[in-house]
């Protein structure tokens, strides 16, 4: 029954910035790990950015780190993706992934238990 559901993707300029969401919703804990992957064609899926429960821990690839910011707000059952300064090697399906009810930061691709459908994110001039 749980289910996250992305959006926010599309066609940027390399140096452009978009904003991703991902809404849960059914019976997942905001007490968890929420996170963002991305695969790009011919490509494994690769971690991006992960958040704990409460937002004070939180991971980035190197790819992302400076440019990228996670955040949640369990309030509205919501995690984001804020892109900025994207590049060409950016272009991938992002994912958005949760884990079972945990306190910990995870960055595992295995241990995420809920997936979302992927939205595509392109970046080309």
């Amino acid at each position: 029954q749980v289910q996250l559901v992305e959006s926010g993707g599309g066609l940027v300029q390399p140096g452009g910035s978009l904003r991703l969401s991902c809404a849960a919703s059914g019976r997942i804990s905001s007490t968890n790990t929420m996170g963002w992957f991305r695969q790009a064609p011919g490509k494994e899926r690769e971690f991006v950015a992960a958040i704990d429960w409460d937002g004070r821990s939180i991971q980035y690839a190197d790819s992302a780190k400076g440019r990228f910011t996670i955040s949640r707000d369990n309030a509205k059952h919501t995690v984001y993706l804020r892109m900025n300064n994207l590049k060409p090697e950016d272009t991938a399906v992002y994912y958005c992934a949760g884990t079972f009810p945990t306190e910990a930061l995870i960055v595992e691709r295995a241990n995420y238990n809920y997936w979302g459908q992927g939205t595509q994110v392109t970046v080309s001039s």
